[in-house]
């Protein structure tokens, strides 16, 4: 009887959970077809409306992928590292440059915490803002506060808004690194490195507690040239000279007592600000220039996402016009296949020959923006580009914010470089690192012995280190691909290896400086690059084409699931200007991750790496 009663309850249970799924899949069913018969919900965008920017976290080239799924209980335990893509803002300014329905554009940049790779990205909005403001719209920048590269983006802007009780601070531009030598040595983890370059610094938070003469002397001198580039925008957008900048930098403090403590007040003294409203007196100066909105709440406005649905074009039509394919690589380079965010050897190699074997592409253009990382990863992707260029097909490599190290080594042999004069480019140098870890083993009594046929068999293992002659060997390799680096620069640049290892060594330069030692051939954004490439390849009537990974339709649709929601809160937090991260948190945990992906990364072949460490904080 007691069996007899229990399968019941667990017939009842297993009938009703059937029909739950049955259900579920039955009312998702539904919702599918009812969204191919009747299409997409698309956003109403109300007449005299105001476009809000609001960027939030990181402005990259491309978006990190994560899985949906992953991304999805990342958001709800708010360990989600936002970014935005500079082209989605980008394709929202040029929309609303040309649209009636838009009358002004909002910046609101609160929840925008930096640019991936440098400050080209604020420059190239900087410039889509000019463009916009040709038209006649108003440009107007809301903050709470402004940070150094919030301000640098809001000084574009008409009018700069700031909260009373808000403040803003230029701190300069600077290159800090960890260094863990004195930790490695505690915990005797023995770290091999294999390096050529004076100037080549990516090994040296392993092997010194501080950064080298050398390194410093690169470094201040390629970060003082994107200092002044921006101080120079700054100074342009307020009416200023830099000369008036560098004096509120430097006596901050005093200006801020003469102003009784307050920031905000020091800001507008010193023509950094033009007003100091509340929220709630922002909304109404709004409400007065574009009306209020259907819900009588607040203005009449549309943020940027819900605006590139309600514009953008549903479906991309495939043409028989000729092409400019545009590749992305962004971020470090690894060997084999990654998804977006991360460079691999093998799928962005597949991504140059899908381009290639399509016949209606006539040029090829790279937009990098990386640091660097696997040699022979690298080399993958170089080896594909050229078999392009031999099928006849133009490339031509337009830098973003770094293209330096093995960034520069996939860029090398393009038909022609283009960079942002702020663009970190160069490095061109290598270096191999192993640590090893037989000394803190054996501390705790943990020994590895054996026998091999021959001196190689056991000359390396990661718990008792490595031998002398593997030592000479590696390090004979990475003498070897700084000989291959030097040729290869050397062919693409039209110099000789003598030219180009005296400007080498290791080195980074800004994209100014590259231009004018060569490494670069002209100065602009891609849009330029485009161009170029259509003119190289003898086409005038061609479309522009992004070449990326394909995704699933499940997947596809979970992200678009999370747009949707993703819209939503970022009109919630446009309305509310606040910024849900701690900055101190949040920067402790960017430091963290970096350190280990930077390590996770580590997965040459070869152990052979072109990485600058040129990323500025």
């Amino acid at each position: 009887m007691i069996g007899r009663f229990f399968y019941r309850i667990w017939k009842t249970v297993d009938v009703a959970g059937r029909l739950l799924i049955g259900l579920i899949a039955i009312t998702i069913l539904v919702f599918m077809v009812r969204g191919c018969v009747s299409g997409p919900d698309l956003p109403k965008v109300s007449d005299g409306s105001a476009l809000i920017l609001n960027p939030a976290g990181t402005l990259v080239e491309q978006t990190t992928y994560m899985d949906p799924i992953e991304e999805v209980i990342a958001d709800a335990q708010g360990t989600k590292s936002p970014e935005t893509s500079m082209y989605d803002l980008l394709d929202a300014i040029e929309y609303a440059k040309n649209d009636d329905s838009i009358s002004v554009l909002v910046l609101q940049t609160n929840n925008l915490t930096g640019a991936y790779g440098g400050i080209s990205k604020f420059q190239d909005l900087r410039e889509a803002i000019e463009d916009f403001k040709t038209t006649g719209k108003k440009v107007i920048a809301i903050g709470d506060w402004y940070s150094q590269g919030q301000y640098y983006l809001a000084s574009s802007a008409d009018e700069i808004y700031m909260n009373p009780q808000g403040s803003m601070m230029f701190e300069g531009m600077a290159r800090t690194g960890t260094y863990f030598k004195s930790a490695l040595d505690k915990l005797g983890v023995n770290v091999h490195v294999f390096r050529v370059g004076t100037f080549k610094s990516a090994v040296e938070p392993f092997i010194r507690d501080d950064m080298s003469e050398a390194a410093k002397e690169a470094n201040i001198e390629w970060l003082g040239d994107l200092w002044q580039s921006m101080k120079q925008d700054i100074a342009a957008s307020r009416d200023m000279t830099t000369a008036d900048m560098d004096n509120f930098i430097e006596n901050y403090l005093e200006i801020l007592k003469a102003n009784d403590g307050n920031g905000a007040k020091a800001a507008v003294e010193s023509g950094f600000i033009d007003k100091l409203i509340s929220r709630a007196e922002f909304r109404d100066l709004m409400i007065n220039q574009v009306g209020l909105n259907d819900k009588q709440d607040s203005y009449k406005a549309i943020g940027f996402k819900d605006y590139l649905k309600a514009r953008r074009p549903l479906i991309d039509m495939p043409s028989s016009k000729d092409k400019v394919a545009v590749i992305i690589a962004k971020g470090e380079i690894v060997d084999g296949s990654r998804k977006e965010g991360t460079i691999g050897g093998d799928s962005t190699a597949r991504l140059i020959r899908k381009a290639r074997l399509d016949n209606s592409v006539k040029a090829i253009v790279m937009r990098v923006d990386s640091p660097g990382g696997s040699a022979f990863a690298s080399e993958v992707i170089r080896s594909e580009l050229v078999q392009a260029q031999k099928e006849g097909k133009i490339v031509v490599t337009s830098m973003a914010g770094m293209a330096a190290s093995g960034g520069y080594w996939i860029s090398a042999t393009s038909d022609e470089i283009w960079a942002h004069p702020t663009t970190i480019t160069g490095s061109i140098g290598i270096f191999g690192m192993v640590p090893t870890f037989e000394e803190p083993l054996n501390k705790i009594g943990i020994h590895r012995d054996g026998v091999g046929t021959t001196k190689w068999a056991r000359s390396f293992d990661v718990m008792s280190g490595i031998s002398d002659d593997l030592k000479e060997v590696i390090q004979t390799n990475i003498e070897k691909g700084y000989d291959d680096f030097l040729s290869l620069v050397a062919e693409g640049r039209d110099m000789t290896k003598a030219e180009v290892d005296a400007i080498a060594q290791g080195r980074v330069w800004s994209g100014e400086d590259a231009h004018r030692l060569g490494l670069v051939d002209k100065l602009g954004d891609l849009d330029d690059a485009i161009d170029s490439a259509a003119k190289l390849a003898n086409i005038s009537d061609y479309e522009v084409r992004f070449v990326e990974r394909e995704i699933s339709p499940t997947e596809q649709m979970i992200r678009e699931i999370m747009q949707n929601t993703e819209a939503q809160a970022s009109m919630q937090s446009a309305s509310n200007l606040s910024a849900k991260t701690n900055p101190m948190i949040h920067a402790l945990g960017q430091q963290l991750k970096e350190v280990y992906t930077l390590i996770n990364n580590y997965n040459d072949p070869n152990h052979a790496y072109l990485h600058c460490m040129c990323e500025v904080k």
